[in-house]
């Protein structure tokens, strides 16, 4: 009997040292990835373009044939994944104000400094002035402390000229990609926290 208990429990501690193992792997190259991402403006540009395919607007006369191993979802919630970004980075809370009767307002963000007011764009090119002068025009209305025009693509030259001195903040892929990626962090710091994970290494 003795000698069936002692090899339950060999058997017992190889289990968990293979998956204390396994994890410990597992997070090592996340941690990997995670480093190098903080350093590759190239790959935050892919992740800014296929943030892009993920939420956009298909022709549905013109439907695109795409591998089952891609993310697609609804354009409408593109909204609702930025107002989550923008808090995890950012704190406070966000509401998103729906697709009818914003008057140009997609997102409500209310931090400690107040009430910031945000429009995004699935966009593939250049954004122009037009979504920062509606934001502008519905925080003077509102009484907002600031805004954000958020983008998939980036800003032409005007419409980083016409936003300087309205405290908006121009958010284009690259930079919605590293508030993502930092939301993120943050998100596995607090686990840390609570000791529901571990900390692979020490470089992050």
């Amino acid at each position: 009997m003795i000698w069936i208990e002692i090899a339950i429990a060999i058997g017992v501690i190889v289990l968990i040292a293979h998956y204390m193992l396994t994890k410990k792997k597992d997070q090592f190259e996340t941690s990997l990835i995670a480093s190098h991402l903080d350093t590759s403006i190239e790959m935050k540009r892919t992740l800014a373009m296929g943030l892009y395919m993920r939420f956009c607007k298909e022709d549905a006369e013109k439907p695109k044939t795409i591998s089952s191993i891609y993310l697609k979802e609804d354009p409408y919630l593109f909204e609702d994944f930025v107002a989550k970004v923008i808090v995890r980075a950012k704190g406070g809370s966000a509401y998103v104000t729906g697709a009818s009767n914003d008057y140009g307002v997609d997102i409500e963000h209310t931090s400690s400094d107040g009430l910031y007011l945000g429009q995004v764009k699935c966009y593939m090119g250049d954004l122009s002035f037009n979504s920062i002068a509606l934001i502008h025009s519905n925080m003077v209305k509102q009484g907002a402390v600031g805004g954000f025009v958020v983008t998939t693509g980036c800003f032409t030259q005007n419409a980083k000229k016409y936003a300087e001195g309205l405290n908006i903040e121009l958010i284009n892929g690259v930079s919605l990609v590293e508030y993502w990626l930092e939301g993120l962090s943050q998100k596995e710091a607090q686990l840390q926290k609570f000791n529901l994970v571990e900390n692979p290494t020490s470089t992050i």
